[in-house]
């Protein structure tokens, strides 16, 4: 028997209710925001197919959540109203004809990133911070300005003297500090969090100050809720706000039509994980405050703004399995094997699941429903499991204790977080020392993928990475699939690599520690790799940017006899073991830091920090005070640019980069890129 539309709406409102109250109260979603949303878009629906059954406590009519009993209790002083939604460019323009039901004039638009936070009311009385609260309901919220008072980026004391002040944003957290606060979860044992929301959330609404102080927690002020009337514009009011010493979003900008704000939204979607915040779409205003009188309000949002919602990057699906994947170190890393799940802007089949302490941590097994999440470029991961449709009696998932390619002891040593095959034999370990030295960045070696490699050592042509330079072409040649002309497309990649730089053959040896960068200041620094095999480990260290652990792991590479036959197979075969030869360059750029942010037209990314690295200068991959200039291409990291105007540090196209190349002079003021 179907239920009917009663039923049906009933356990609607029950379940999002009841998601409702894990997400605000408990920080503890069950399910994506993706799933969440799919939830309330049937529950509208069907309330709009049936008027009559829609009541006063529907999802549908409320704003917010119901403040917790952790907290007093404070009425705001007006409401604060969640918003409308829109997904693509003609929900955007569906939303712009509803508006010109009410104004037939011009339009301005003000665009706001809209951070994944907890948003927040902060009232200050004669330029003093009297009280913060959460949203709560939209009409009352918590009371938690003792928290808030812990939070550096809120000032206690604004310039201003005005009796009455309200300001309105968003409490996040920063990544970087999120990342950190994990780590530093895991390290004690503790529950981690799902993200920055999460953890935001959770850091601000804790009874204990000092928690809260300890978060790193940022802010951005959006809104002047009460204050000064003396403004036309909201834009006027963001400046105001900042004149005050409330931080506001740079990236805020003003357009002229639906179709630069369409533009607008598609530059932010794509460039989403650009700043050290998440984003998950854009605020979309009316600029004009005459017009908002106009425009006013529905019963829960205002009419003149809409949230413009970017594709979700967490998404539900069946973990079908756990397994163990091995590394070239031995190293044993866990894995979902999960029912494929379209997530991010792809299929996702695979994700990590870090080591033994995160998937323990995160209590999944094999049979839960879990949220899997894909942040930009980022390895697809399993956020955690969703409780509620966890099959009775699951057993929890156990960490093996052999190695499933070779069946030797999986070890883990005390204070160590992963696990290695026990095994200097284990064939998997082997097959992907081999393809990380062929692979780009190390060897480059085209036409060696992991697949060749895998046919090769099964049918024992490679026995090691020195056998790629002994291969025996006759015997490729027999094989099924390879002509002549891969045949020869392969030999002439394995001899191109023989000239490859000694740095990209350091970083191919898979030397514990040493990254590309650190095998680029070690080749540089020691000039050849025969000194670099005499050399001790306080040599090595002596070395400019090369640190004690980096050196001490070289040291000991280098002390394997199996490593010096590796080397001397390698010579013999005529790889390149000279560094790079001292520039003869002018050093125009001596002593000077410069950064290169987007895409250049006559220099790569690499080519562009060689060249100024030839010239004595230094280019970090982040803008500091002691960054000279910034050069900018197209695309460019938007928290770079931010950061250089914050410093007024001089930002230069790629003429004038190129002038500072051959002078070492910076443009003047008048002469720095302009910068949308």
């Amino acid at each position: 028997m179907t239920d009917s539309p009663e039923q049906i709406l009933e356990e609607l409102r029950a379940q999002i209710a009841f998601h409702n109250q894990l997400y605000h109260q408990q920080d503890l979603p069950e399910i994506s925001d993706a799933e969440y949303d799919e939830l309330v878009r049937r529950l509208k629906q069907l309330e709009q197919d049936h008027p009559d059954l829609v009541t006063p406590d529907s999802p549908t009519q409320q704003v917010g959540f119901t403040p917790s009993d952790l907290f007093t209790p404070v009425e705001h002083l007006t409401p604060m109203m969640s918003l409308d939604n829109a997904t693509s460019f003609e929900e955007l323009t569906a939303w712009g004809k509803r508006m010109e039901r009410y104004i037939d004039s011009n339009i301005e638009y003000s665009c706001e990133l809209k951070m994944d936070g907890l948003a927040l009311s902060l009232v200050y009385e004669s330029g003093r911070l009297v009280r913060a609260a959460t949203r709560g309901d939209g009409r009352v919220g918590e009371d938690i300005t003792l928290n808030v008072m812990q939070i550096k980026a809120v000032p206690h004391q604004l310039k201003t003297q005005e009796k009455l002040l309200e300001a309105r944003g968003e409490i996040y957290m920063p990544v970087s500090s999120f990342k950190a606060l994990n780590e530093e979860q895991l390290r004690r044992g503790e529950r981690i969090f799902a993200n920055p929301r999460n953890a935001a959330a959770g850091s601000l609404r804790q009874k204990d100050p000092q928690i809260t102080a300890s978060r790193n927690l940022a802010f951005f002020a959006y809104q002047l809720a009460a204050g000064p009337a003396d403004f036309s514009r909201h834009e006027q009011t963001l400046d105001y706000l900042k004149e005050q010493g409330l931080p506001v979003n740079p990236t805020t900008k003003v357009l002229h039509s639906l179709q630069e704000v369409y533009e607008f939204c598609q530059h932010w979607q794509n460039n989403r994980h650009s700043n050290d915040y998440e984003i998950d779409g854009v605020v979309v205003k009316v600029n004009d405050l005459a017009q908002r009188q106009e425009l006013g309000f529905t019963s829960k949002a205002p009419r003149w703004a809409v949230a413009f919602k970017f594709p979700p990057e967490e998404r539900n699906t069946l973990l079908k399995d756990i397994m163990i994947s091995i590394g070239r170190s031995g190293k044993a890393t866990p894995f979902a094997v999960l029912e494929p799940v379209f997530v991010g802007g792809s299929t996702v089949r695979l994700a990590t699941l870090h080591n033994q302490d995160q998937v323990a941590l995160k209590d999944v097994r094999p049979g839960d429903t879990v949220i899997v999440r894909k942040a930009g470029d980022v390895i697809p991961e399993v956020v955690g499991p969703v409780l509620s449709r966890r099959p009775e009696g699951l057993p929890p998932w156990q960490f093996p204790n052999q190695c499933p390619e070779c069946g030797a002891h999986l070890v883990r040593s005390e204070g160590e977080s992963d696990t290695f095959c026990a095994s200097a034999e284990c064939p998997k370990q082997l097959e992907q020392r081999i393809v990380h030295f062929a692979s780009r960045g190390c060897m480059d070696i085209e036409n060696l993928g992991e697949r060749t490699v895998q046919l090769f050592l099964q049918l024992q042509l490679l026995k090691d990475i020195g056998g790629i330079y002994t291969l025996d072409y006759d015997k490729v040649r027999a094989i099924e699939g390879f002509g002549e002309v891969s045949v020869t497309n392969l030999r002439n990649g394995i001899e191109a690599s023989k000239q490859r730089p000694l740095s990209n053959l350091l970083s191919g040896l898979g030397i514990r520690h040493l990254g590309a960068t650190g095998a680029r200041v070690l080749a540089k620094g020691m000039n050849h790799l025969d000194n670099i095999l005499k050399a001790s480990a306080e040599q090595i260290a002596a070395v400019e940017g090369i640190g004690t652990v980096i050196a001490t792991s070289v040291y000991e590479f280098f002390q394997q006899e199996e490593n010096l036959l590796l080397i001397e197979r390698l010579r013999q075969a005529g790889l390149n073991f000279e560094g790079p030869k001292a520039s003869t360059l002018p050093q125009t750029l001596a002593g000077m830091s410069v950064v290169v942010t987007g895409t250049l037209e006559n220099f790569s990314r690499e080519g562009a920090e060689e060249a100024i690295k030839e010239r004595g200068g230094k280019s970090p991959g982040s803008v500091s005070k002691k960054t000279n200039a910034v050069v900018l291409g197209d695309g460019p990291g938007a928290a770079k640019i931010t950061k250089a105007r914050e410093l007024k540090i001089p930002i230069l196209n790629e003429a004038q980069f190129q002038q500072l190349l051959e002078t070492g002079n910076l443009p003047g003021d008048g002469e720095s890129a302009v910068v949308g």
